[in-house]
């Protein structure tokens, strides 16, 4: 059975696909996405695979910004196996504007599904990263 560590890196790979995700094949039916910093205007908190794909997709459709690396600069694991923290940093490109945002994420999988991400963001990084 795959472990934290193996959903993550097969986020981590998705991320860096043509369509940056977690996709549905990562997501338990109930899974629950935090992001207890996002904007004003976007959710905090999105519970069910159906709802965070419904309201990703578009999101992602329109992301002008190409990932081009996650670098892991380090995975707790915690006294939860189901649970692990990860440091890492996103590398996007908008045209010629390049910049690097860093993110924890907090991961619980179970039977190699994501049942809860929690992730934060630095609203003015990400606002760099995306050109503005």
């Amino acid at each position: 059975m795959p472990t934290p560590r193996d959903v993550f890196e097969h986020m981590r790979r998705q991320w860096l696909g043509p369509v940056p995700g977690p996709h549905a094949d990562l997501l338990a039916d109930d899974v629950v996405i935090e992001t207890p910093f996002a904007p004003p205007g976007r959710p905090s908190r999105i519970q069910g695979r159906e709802a965070f794909l419904a309201y990703a997709g578009p999101q992602r459709a329109a992301l002008p910004v190409r990932f081009e690396a996650v670098d892991v600069l380090a995975v707790h694991d915690t006294a939860d196996p189901e649970v692990i923290v990860v440091e890492y940093t996103i590398t996007g490109a908008l045209g010629e504007h390049r910049a690097t945002a860093p993110f924890i994420g907090v991961l619980r999988a179970r039977d190699g599904l994501i049942t809860h991400w929690r992730e934060y963001q630095n609203p003015l990084a990400l606002a760099l990263l995306s050109g503005a």
